[in-house]
């Protein structure tokens, strides 16, 4: 089994916003996969299924964005699943709007959240950082990503979320480059993305 996990803040007022694009792309994964009902479980919302013939848990943290571990702990421990059979979705904004990477461990980047999920299962996990571009000036990106995404922005945000979902059962193979590619392919087809060379590393 693996745990798939969007970082988000709860709540209504934070439901639009950069830092919940992680929300945002799990929320599709389960939309496109059929997979429900969402339950209240492990500190947020969980639900089970599979994709692609494997078993998943999706988990969304109810604890705020720096508390997201706990939820990520609990949950890990209650299925005895190492931190390599985590998988965390969560926005990144030293990626280009609408660029997708993969990696495993590696520094969490002044990331609240990802700070408090290697603080409690370790830093071997997978993170899938789904770019959302930066405000230019370190002042200002807490402000950054608890804002909104603009109306402009948002036709290439439900792309993203939709493209990830479709391809999903990539990241649980292991087959990271082949997922980036895909996803970088399928946003220029729809006119998003930019004309760079899709990234194999």
């Amino acid at each position: 089994m693996l745990l798939f996990v969007g970082l988000g803040n709860p709540g209504e007022q934070y439901a639009g916003n950069r830092h919940n694009i992680g929300f945002m792309a799990v929320q599709a994964i389960a939309k496109r996969h059929d997979i429900a009902p969402w339950r209240r479980r492990f500190q947020g919302a969980a639900v089970e299924g599979a994709i692609g013939g494997a078993k998943v848990l999706l988990l969304l943290p109810g604890t705020y964005m720096n508390e997201s571990g706990r939820a990520v702990a609990e949950a890990a421990h209650f299925y005895k699943l190492e931190a390599d059979s985590v998988v965390v979705f969560h926005d990144e904004a030293e990626l280009p709007p609408g660029k997708v990477r993969l990696k495993t461990g590696g520094g969490n980047a002044g990331h609240n959240g990802l700070r408090s999920i290697s603080e409690h299962i370790g830093n071997d996990y997978r993170r899938v950082r789904l770019g959302v571009g930066h405000p230019g000036d370190k002042k200002l990106m807490e402000h950054y990503v608890l804002q909104d995404f603009a109306k402009s922005e948002r036709p290439w945000v439900e792309a993203l979320c939709e493209i990830v979902a479709d391809n999903a059962a990539l990241v649980i193979e292991g087959k990271d480059s082949t997922f980036q590619n895909k996803v970088h392919l399928a946003m220029s087809a729809k006119g998003f993305g930019g004309e760079d060379e899709p990234d194999t590393e």
